[in-house]
């Protein structure tokens, strides 16, 4: 076993979103999201599951704030839902909807946890949806005023901004596959979507550009911001010319689409070929991939998994399916555990798209955050069971025993452990890793899946919203603490 060290102020986090944990989806003045309205659609949720109660956060933030104490964190993701702040997606902001963010901000600051805040996690107000949502560019523009507000309100304390996240599942999932909320299959809805959701990012770094938020120092420096894209690692199903292409046409679909528009400027050539052969092209405006192509301090990167990419004319739309290679380790959802991608991803967008100094802010260098990283496995409570020995140089939290109810999730254990040991092996490869957040904090309502996985640090009984500390939240814990990990690198998983 060896020991690596991360670098001094590096952030250990976890991660959540807004509609996901918090619950109370009719109080203190919310206005409905698309979430809402899609899991009353028949057959879209596991179970017919909603996130009408989900963790109950609303009103448990206190002891959530709390957990991540003990997990000695020192910092935390969550989002902002839109339909809080801005009930119909616009006008009238909803006093009582702030507060609530600024008390779980200023409780934060206080245990010293570090917020890292995302404006866009899916829940897009429900009336906006009726006037076309993500479809309609008008989207952008609100989403542009409702970031402008939470800048200038929650700015002074926060001082890490994601605008977005992962819009190729919110755009595609949710518009060409009717996968996620909104529920559409239409190809051009989803590009139209997909464009939107990218210009609603840029029109929101440039408000906070307006605003000055870089030039003010916030405790912990000058205000950062950038978004969080989803990346596979990505491998063709075999040698064959066609499975090359599909692994091709894959990258350039889910990845390049989004990474390119934001660091270069463009879409990727071959993209809009594709596209304009299936008879649709983004609707892109004068000034548009300008906008886009502001300057951000943070590059997040959600990475679960490698996609295995196989020639397969009979999938709709894509013409292609991802397969795991025989032999080789998967989560409870069917994903192929492959470590190394992570540093493999960071290392493509690194050398692809920031090796040019023209392509980093004028202020510094672009930051890489793990902003997700995590599986989902069928975990079992054990009503009462001895506490884990790697406790024992840790003293247990007042009013804790000895014995209680435990989860011994080893999988999810080895699996964080593996990709921490590529993200300390990307930064000795000079790529600045500056953070990581686990997904995610607790068990939480997993979309289209409801309550039948999950990816907690935390388990929580969905009945009685009791929380518990899994082996695997209790071993982060010691990570973070001691800013380092103690593995073996030739016994991984992956």
């Amino acid at each position: 076993m060896s020991v690596f060290r991360f670098p001094e102020r590096f952030l250990w986090g976890a991660a959540t979103s807004a509609y996901q944990i918090e619950g109370a989806v009719a109080e203190d003045g919310r206005g409905e999201s698309i979430w809402d309205r899609f899991c009353r659609e028949p057959g879209r949720v596991d179970n017919g599951d909603t996130g009408d109660i989900a963790c109950d956060h609303y009103h448990r933030w206190r002891d959530d704030i709390e957990l991540m104490r003990r997990l000695e964190l020192n910092s935390y993701r969550f989002s902002v839902a839109w339909p809080r702040i801005f009930p119909i997606g616009k006008g009238q902001p909803n006093k009582a909807g702030l507060a609530f963010y600024e008390r779980l901000v200023d409780a934060l600051l206080a245990a010293g946890i570090r917020p890292l805040v995302t404006l866009y996690h899916w829940d897009l107000p429900a009336a906006l949806q009726e006037r076309g949502g993500w479809t309609n560019r008008d989207t952008a523009y609100r989403f542009r005023d409702y970031a402008a507000f939470l800048f200038e309100r929650l700015g002074d304390r926060v001082d890490l901004w994601l605008t977005v996240n992962e819009p190729y599942v919110a755009a595609v999932l949710g518009h060409a596959l009717g996968m996620h909320a909104p529920g559409l299959k239409d190809l051009n809805a989803a590009l139209r979507a997909a464009h939107h959701l990218l210009l609603a990012h840029g029109l929101a770094v440039e408000a906070f550009d307006d605003l000055g938020m870089r030039k003010t120092s916030r405790g912990q420096g000058p205000a950062r911001i950038g978004l969080a894209l989803d990346i596979h690692a990505y491998a063709p199903a075999s040698d064959r010319e066609a499975d090359w292409e599909a692994m091709e046409r894959a990258r350039t679909l889910e990845a390049r689409w989004f990474v390119e528009p934001v660091l270069a400027g463009r879409y990727p050539q071959e993209g809009l070929e594709w596209y304009k052969g299936q008879g649709v092209e983004p609707p892109v405006k004068d000034e548009d991939m300008a906008l886009i192509s502001r300057p951000i301090d943070i590059f997040g990167l959600n990475y679960y998994r490698r996609h295995t990419v196989a020639h397969d004319p009979s999938q709709p739309i894509f013409g292609y399916r991802v397969e795991v290679p025989p032999g080789r380790p998967v989560t409870e959802l069917g994903w192929e555990v492959y470590p190394q991608g992570l540093h493999e991803v960071l290392a493509w967008v690194r050398d692809t798209y920031l090796a040019s100094p023209a392509a980093q802010p004028a202020e510094g260098s672009i930051a890489f955050f793990i902003t997700e990283n995590g599986a989902a496995y069928p975990d079992v409570l054990e009503p009462e069971a001895a506490a884990p020995k790697a406790d024992a140089d840790r003293p247990p939290a007042p009013g804790t025993q000895k014995r209680g109810p435990r989860v011994r999730d080893v999988e999810r254990r080895d699996y964080i452990a593996a990709h921490l040991y590529y993200v300390w092996r990307a930064i000795q490869d000079g790529i600045p890793v500056e953070g990581y957040w686990a997904w995610s904090l607790m068990d939480n309502f997993e979309w289209t899946r409801g309550y039948s996985c999950r990816f907690g640090l935390v388990y929580v009984d969905f009945t009685t919203q009791e929380r518990i500390i899994k082996d695997s939240g209790r071993w982060y814990s010691a990570v973070c603490g001691e800013n380092g990990l103690e593995v073996d690198p030739e016994r991984l998983v992956g």
